[in-house]
């Protein structure tokens, strides 16, 4: 038949899995570190009192609103696929892995929601501390969510604290061992500092395109310069965290590090390999570039250490694609190691007073804008695909967590996910760049600068004369009682 050509249900599951978790993470990976970046500006305005900050801070909110939209959009289809999909990894990790999800949802999710239209409407209609705070808890429910998220996926890792029932569920034993598991600590730090380093490239990749564009533009200037102290100060950061889960890693999933490395045979002295073809039918990475004894200096921190090639496992329990692995990982480091350089760089230019003067490096700050978001997708393409072939590592396999449908009725919604995530999300994706385009100036517009409109029912609505419209653009105390540098005094009445 025609459908025996196609790829099995199996493949065409994971595949649509792999798709659309791939989109999805795009966004929070920005919403986490824009969240916080907004707190900032916000703390700042209001310490300092400047307006630019305040400036930076409305223009950001507008892309922070679309970006968090379709981050939840593209979330709720992941839960749908746990029960059409997998719903025999869902029946059997239920018990573990469905309350760290609520738990998700009744704390980050719902603080987020309950505060996210105080934040985007609430300048000026409630009280500056109100609304600081609100913005503060909405940075901080980002933060709770990837806690909880990741948990469950480094438990899926590392599993830990729990029994197997007679019918194959796991069981809950002891939480904390449960959401503390081995690989969480580490995988977080990784993750979160990854995310901040996101929005820093994007940050810095906008500010470096208007300042190209008009050099005098000191909120562009000021956006910059911001996300390149947090380029110099994260990204080392990052990497030490991230070496510290490759050790992780090194000790519970030996199999994915030898894929990672590109390493068949077990040796001392083993090599860092920096590029190469791996060769899974004749168990070899052929045309190797490699660095001696690097390579054991790295994982084991002695130069003649022992490295575990892929051959020490049995090939049912080694990573079923091991090129992936190995050139995502590539990837991820050489996006990480230009953000060091792009940071470091940056220090050195503050330090001459050229930072905002050298075109070269404006430039690359443009090109480096999406290189967070390919890192952290390709590290989690390393993290995942190493993990194969297990949903729950060494405990239950990917083949046996498959729901039972067949190849026509995955490939089906397949096409389906793939036909609306191109249409809606591509609009999404270019109106983003249309806000980026726009450069930041003095008095930027908000949600908040606008008069409330009637939108249903038959009662009128309070009329307001546009020369008389609530500009909700909290003001200095010296323009609220007459006049100052920042300009003329407001129309009578306006502050009343």
């Amino acid at each position: 038949m025609l459908w025996d050509a196609f790829p099995s249900a199996l493949d065409l599951a994971r595949f649509q899995f792999a798709f659309t978790v791939t989109f999805h993470f795009l966004f929070p990976a920005f919403t986490i570190g824009l969240a916080s970046y907004l707190a900032v500006l916000e703390g700042l305005w209001l310490w300092t009192g400047r307006e630019k900050y305040l400036d930076l801070f409305r223009y950001w909110l507008k892309v922070f609103a679309v970006n968090f939209a379709m981050g939840v959009v593209s979330g709720i289809v992941l839960s749908y696929q746990f029960g059409t999909n997998w719903s025999v990894w869902s029946d059997r990790t239920g018990p573990v892995l469905g309350p760290l999800i609520a738990y998700e949802v009744l704390t980050a999710f719902f603080l987020e929601a309950g505060f996210l239209g105080v934040m985007l409407f609430g300048l000026g209609r409630v009280g500056r501390g109100l609304h600081f705070t609100a913005t503060l808890l909405v940075a901080i429910g980002t933060l709770i969510s990837g806690f909880w998220i990741l948990s469950a996926n480094s438990w899926m890792q590392t599993p830990a604290g729990f029994s197997i029932g007679p019918d194959g569920q796991f069981l809950p034993e002891d939480w904390w061992a449960i959401i503390f598991n081995p690989s969480f600590p580490f995988r977080y730090l990784h993750t979160i500092t990854g995310a901040y380093l996101t929005t820093a490239m994007i940050v810095g990749a906008v500010g470096a395109w208007h300042i190209l564009r008009d050099r005098s533009n000191e909120r562009a200037r000021v956006m910059f310069s911001m996300a390149m102290w947090m380029a110099a100060a994260v990204a080392p950061a990052q990497a030490f965290f991230g070496d510290m889960q490759g050790l992780w890693a090194l000790h519970y999933q030996p199999q994915k590090v030898a894929a990672m490395e590109g390493h068949w045979e077990t040796q001392r002295g083993a090599p860092l390999i920096l590029f190469g073809i791996p060769d899974m039918a004749r168990e070899e990475t052929r045309l190797r570039i490699e660095i001696p004894k690097l390579g054991s200096i790295i994982l084991v921190h002695d130069p003649d250490g022992e490295v575990r090639g892929l051959k020490d496992f049995p090939k049912d329990q080694r990573p079923t694609n091991v090129p992936l692995v190995f050139w995502s990982f590539r990837i991820m480091v050489a996006m990480g190691l230009l953000m060091i350089a792009l940071g470091t760089v940056s220090l050195w230019l503050r330090w001459r007073g050229t930072l905002y003067d050298r075109a070269w490096f404006l430039r690359w700050a443009v090109a480096m804008g999406p290189s967070g978001l390919i890192a952290v997708t390709f590290g989690w393409y390393v993290t995942e695909a190493g993990r194969q072939p297990y949903t729950v590592y060494g405990l239950m396999r990917t083949a046996e967590s498959a729901s039972p449908i067949e190849a026509p009725a995955v490939l089906t919604s397949l096409a389906l996910f793939m036909t609306v995530y191109f249409i809606v999300f591509g609009a999404g994706l270019w109106y983003l760049f249309r806000l980026f385009r726009h450069p930041p100036g003095p008095h930027e517009t908000g949600a908040e600068t606008e008069p409330p409109i009637r939108t249903a029912g038959i009662t009128p609505g309070p009329q307001i004369a546009p020369d008389r419209a609530r500009d909700a653009r909290p003001q200095p105390a010296e323009r609220r009682d007459g006049g100052g540098p920042d300009g003329p005094p407001l129309p009578a009445g306006a502050a009343e």
